[in-house]
């Protein structure tokens, strides 16, 4: 009888077209799969955010004095080049959100296919940004040209993998779960950037002017003419070659993140289920996107606290240096910055996990105003002060890291229950939250750069006036505690919280258990009639 049922049951397989087998075979795991994800596929995700940061982190501390001392630009021009770049960077992000949510399914997913094809063009760019060319004519049009190239690139690169949050898992705790991995990987690549460009620049001396000569000397074309002329030819290759080594081993790092992350994360099309037949355009998904009230409260709330920490980033070697008076401790400072903000990543996680990502981000963000005002009103430096402030701005700093990245998918899913057949727009709310982040750090860069060539900066200098010590104390105390609480401020004005966040969950599951349930109808119903 058994063997009789087995045959009846092949036979009737024999009937079915290929194509319907197909559909059951996807319906099955779709049903029974919760969209789990392994500690594997966490990890491979997780490495993908390196390069990133490993690049930017190399770019934002070495950029400015490579293009200054090494490649021995005027300051003008490296200013522009500093200032164009960003920009531009800024620009590209909601670009490459616009083609990529034209994106059609393929082989290797949706998202994939602009990371892969990426990797190797953005290598060589970022390579040849720290190459000095043999001509001296065009060296400026040069590094604008590769460093643009390089930021759109790895914007190719970032926007397409910070959306990829959203289909590597259905799950909200999944999701939470690998984008604290990630956020854990992502400082660990601002400590790896600054140790392997610090580490491999820092064993050659790279020539410099004595700051005497910076003080005295008026005209600073002639003195920059004078320097060169004096300049030690062979350190100063050796410098040269130090950064392109540097470049060449983050550039190795790069390709085999990328490689780590396409062979160990499966895009998943089903994880983003609530799809229509006709996909929205893109100005019409910006609009719903841009009209989504939970969105533009949360990117507004994190723009001010992004612009607190930035300020706090662009002008702590400069505090460090001359208004602390510690100018061979700044390295180890921002080392244990970052390893602070390492270390507490996953106890972020546990305590949004466990209190909410709202409580999270009130207690976390806002732990560091404290111990930035302690550091301004010390009458004298104590190094082991200094210390703690760095691990406490180290707990706030992984707050912010990881909390925005936890609370988008969020948004997202709050998103699609209320416009269920408007779909595809995850590229759209990851790109413009990059372009208002990057457009945090054009400003707080503007407004440093300003506010201390008011004050009366002296370039190079071994001391500057008291008005620059009391500006640095502003743009790394009052302004980012000021930020801090009007950031927080707007967050009593987010919607999402848990309740919110678990009705949405539900809504969602039903959502999805609804259309699994109405797909397996339709498809029993025309297996029944070909039978």
């Amino acid at each position: 009888m058994a063997k009789g049922e087995g045959a009846e049951s092949v036979s009737a397989a024999g009937l079915l077209h290929p194509s319907i087998l197909k559909q059951e075979e996807l319906i099955r795991p779709k049903r029974e799969g919760k969209g789990k994800l392994s500690i594997c596929s966490k990890v491979c995700y997780a490495i993908g955010g390196a390069p990133y940061q490993i690049t930017g982190c190399a770019l934002g501390f070495f950029l400015q004095i490579y293009l200054l001392d090494v490649a021995q630009l005027d300051p003008f021009y490296a200013s522009i080049i500093l200032f164009v770049g960003r920009a531009w960077d800024a620009v590209t992000d909601p670009l490459v959100g616009f083609f990529i949510s034209k994106a059609t399914w393929g082989r290797f997913g949706r998202l994939m296919p602009w990371i892969i094809f990426s990797t190797p063009f953005a290598v060589i760019s970022y390579f040849l940004i720290w190459f000095v060319p043999d001509f001296s004519w065009g060296q400026t049009m040069w590094y604008l040209f590769f460093y643009c190239i390089f930021q759109t690139l790895v914007t190719c690169f970032h926007v397409p993998y910070s959306a990829l949050t959203m289909f590597i898992s259905r799950e909200q705790s999944e999701r939470d779960s690998a984008t604290a991995y990630r956020m854990t990987v992502e400082v660990l690549g601002t400590v790896l950037g600054t140790a392997i460009q610090g580490q491999i620049v820092g064993k050659v001396n790279t020539p410099c002017v004595r700051d005497p000569l910076l003080l005295n000397i008026g005209n600073s074309s002639v003195l920059m003419e004078d320097v060169n002329s004096t300049h030690d030819t062979g350190l100063l290759t050796d410098t040269r070659n130090a950064y392109m080594i540097a470049a060449g081993v983050i550039g190795g790092i790069y390709i085999l993140c990328a490689i780590i992350l396409s062979l160990g994360v499966r895009e998943r099309q089903e994880s983003s289920e609530l799809q229509s037949d006709e996909p929205v355009s893109f100005f019409q998904g910006l609009k719903l996107v841009m009209n989504h009230g939970p969105y533009i409260k949360l990117i507004a709330a994190f723009l001010f606290t992004s612009l607190a920490f930035m300020l706090l980033e662009g002008n702590f070697a400069l505090f460090c240096t001359y208004t602390l008076g510690l100018r061979n401790e700044f390295q180890n400072i921002l080392l244990v910055i970052m390893l602070s903000a390492t270390l507490t990543i996953p106890l972020w996680h546990w305590f949004l996990t466990r209190f909410g990502k709202k409580t999270a981000v009130y207690f976390g963000i806002s732990s560091a105003a404290p111990f930035l005002v302690l550091v301004v009103l010390m009458k004298t430096t104590i190094p082991f002060v200094t210390y703690i402030v760095a691990v406490a701005v180290g707990v706030s700093v992984a707050a912010a890291f990881l909390l925005p990245w936890s609370m988008l998918p969020d948004v997202i899913d709050d998103f699609n229950l209320q416009h269920p057949d408007s779909h595809g727009h995850e590229a759209i709310f990851f790109s413009f939250y990059v372009f208002f982040t990057k457009f945090a750090s054009g400003v707080s860069l503007g407004i440093s750069t300003l506010s201390l060539d008011v004050a009366g900066y002296k370039t190079r200098g071994c001391s500057q006036p008291e008005a620059v010590h009391f500006t640095l104390k502003m743009l790394v105390s009052a302004a980012p505690v000021a930020l801090i609480i009007l950031g927080l401020l707007l967050f009593k004005l987010y919607p999402i919280d848990e309740e919110k966040r678990r009705k949405n969950k539900k809504a969602l599951q039903e959502l999805r258990d609804e259309e699994s349930n109405s797909s397996t109808e339709s498809d029993s119903t025309e297996l029944a009639s070909i039978v």
